[in-house]
């Protein structure tokens, strides 16, 4: 996969993010496989490996959204946008951008009280382990809500001048495009 250049100071958050993201279900595969480990051969099941995924993949799910908005990879209907002038692509963007800042604000909007009383109480998950899931999760939910606006908005200003982009099925394979036009090399390398 070839990542979209970073253009921004929210393209470096972003990156950032999605960098521990990345390892992070490296991370949860390896706890997973020392319950395994700990609970058939030694008889001894952990408490915490359980909750601790959750947790994990709480985190990678949300920092996911963001690098696919920074990647420009979120999902898209290009009939239309491929169809219309330069000009009206804009406006589709910016029609885009407004209808997802709205919905963050709402979300915060709405979802800031439950999120500070939770971090304030340290609300944990209530299981043996009993980690702070809830107080950690949902203000990282309106975090990350932030940055995706943030990020949408980056990503309107950097691509307002470029030019009218066209898609094709072909888009969404992966693999060289002399293999896709039918040209594929020859193996004598000419």
């Amino acid at each position: 996969m070839v990542e979209n250049e970073r253009t921004g100071f929210i393209d470096l958050i972003t990156w950032g993010f999605s960098r521990i993201a990345m390892w992070a279900p490296a991370f949860i595969v390896a706890i997973m496989f020392y319950e395994v480990v700990m609970r058939y051969l030694f008889v001894k099941p952990t408490l915490w490996v359980n909750e601790m995924s959750l947790w994990v993949a709480g985190g990678v799910y949300l920092t996911a959204g963001l690098y696919a908005m920074q990647q420009r990879s979120h999902i898209r209907i290009f009939i239309i946008y491929d169809m219309v002038p330069r000009w009206v692509q804009r406006v589709f963007d910016v029609l885009s951008v407004t209808c997802l800042c709205i919905f963050v604000f709402a979300v915060i909007w709405g979802g800031f009280g439950e999120a500070r009383d939770k971090l304030l109480r340290w609300e944990t998950f209530g299981t043996a382990f009993d980690p702070p899931i809830p107080a950690t999760i949902k203000p990282l939910i309106l975090l990350t809500l932030v940055f995706l606006a943030l990020q949408a908005i980056s990503n309107l200003y950097h691509d307002w001048n470029k030019g009218p982009e066209i898609h094709s099925v072909t888009d969404d394979l992966d693999m060289p495009d002399e293999v896709l036009s039918g040209n594929p090399p020859k193996p004598d390398g000419n």
